[in-house]
């Protein structure tokens, strides 16, 4: 079988990582990362080297022709760019049509969310989408639900602490939307299967594990840990006006992430907790191919296991060495708004001097 070639963009974030290790797996996978000149000698990049991954040196920004050179000879592209980069991706679908790529995965990997004014993630990435299409290159959109790693409560004795992103105890509306979840360690794994399959192309697959619903979930964690949980609902009529304030608080600086965090935050409360939109039942509306009929033979992390692995001190933390930098800070100063919904859910923020990382 011949190798395929394939260009990752974002391989040093959470996302990009789980897709770099899913495709090292395969010995059939060339994998090259897309990584900014100034970023090359940084130690999450010589990690991706000394795992077998090709480095390639170019700028998102830089021009078409540039970005046309070193797509040449990759089959596939992958973005897991980040929230406020979405739109750079539009050069690059350009240059990835001009190269003659076969396969161009724009960044999804999200919930599943209808477009138009729901979530500002969703219509930023609906309209890189749409370009796609207008160019007819081939592409594969792919949605992951919500991870495990963020979908779990506090205990109280604090021995989770370790490996949450933020401590919130929160349960929205009255906890039984059923919504699904994705164990970040499983998109790799999904990935290398879908990218090469030729059932996926010019189609939307939502590739998930369980789904649950919020009080399952604090139920499960008590049964594992013994512990009790202080279920903090919360209502309606409280999230629309969290995404009210967060909407306004952005309008100002929309890619500011100081201000969109929050924003997209409240928006996932709403779209999941209160809408619904998470489910394989509306992704199979929306024209999704589900990965549980397209690989019946895929055996997930379950949700109960990683839930005893982060008990057990033993899983891995998500997002440990994201802040948000000085100059940045000065640039959008804070509010009182945004600081309060970010703070309980994503109290550290990626650098704007990152590498091209995802969500």
């Amino acid at each position: 079988m011949s190798r395929t070639s394939v260009l990752l963009v974002g391989a040093a974030g959470e996302t990009g990582g789980s897709i770099a290790t899913g495709l090292l797996e395969n010995p059939l996978f060339d994998i090259h990362a897309l990584v900014r000149p100034r970023s090359a000698q940084k130690p999450a990049v010589v990690a991706l080297q000394d795992k077998g991954v090709h480095i390639r040196k170019c700028d998102l920004k830089s021009s078409e022709d540039e970005l046309e050179k070193v797509l040449q000879g990759i089959d596939v592209v992958i973005s897991c760019v980040g929230s406020a980069e979405q739109q750079d991706q539009i050069p690059l679908a350009n240059a990835a049509k001009r190269a003659g790529v076969q396969r161009f995965i724009p960044c999804g990997f999200i919930t599943v969310a209808p477009p138009g004014g729901i979530m500002w993630l969703r219509d930023e990435k609906e309209i890189v989408y749409n370009h796609i299409k207008q160019l007819r290159l081939p592409y594969t959109i792919i949605d992951v639900g919500w991870w495990y790693q963020l979908s779990y409560p506090r205990l109280e004795s604090g021995k989770l602490d370790y490996a949450m992103t933020a401590s919130n105890n929160e349960i929205v509306g009255d906890g039984n939307t059923p919504m699904a979840l994705t164990d970040l360690r499983d998109i790799g794994r999904y990935v290398s299967r879908i990218i090469t399959d030729d059932r996926t192309l010019n189609k939307m697959v939502f590739a998930y594990n369980e789904v649950l619903t919020q009080n399952q979930i604090f139920n499960l964690l008590e049964e594992i840990s013994q512990e009790q949980i202080t279920r903090n609902y919360i209502s309606e009529e409280l999230v629309q006006n969290r995404v009210l304030a967060a909407r306004q608080s952005s309008e100002t600086y929309p890619f500011d992430p100081v201000k969109f965090i929050p924003r997209y935050l409240a928006e996932y409360q709403l779209s999941w907790g209160i809408r619904g939109d998470n489910t394989p039942e509306y992704a199979d509306y929306l024209g999704y191919l589900s990965c549980k009929d397209l690989y019946p033979d895929f055996h997930p992390i379950e949700f109960k296991e990683y839930l005893s692995s982060v008990f057990g001190g033993t899983a891995k933390g998500i997002y440990t060495d994201r802040t948000i930098s000085k100059a940045q800070q000065r640039m959008f100063p804070r509010s009182e708004s945004t600081d309060s919904l970010q703070g309980r859910f994503f109290p550290r923020t990626e650098s704007s001097d990152s590498l091209y990382m995802s969500r």
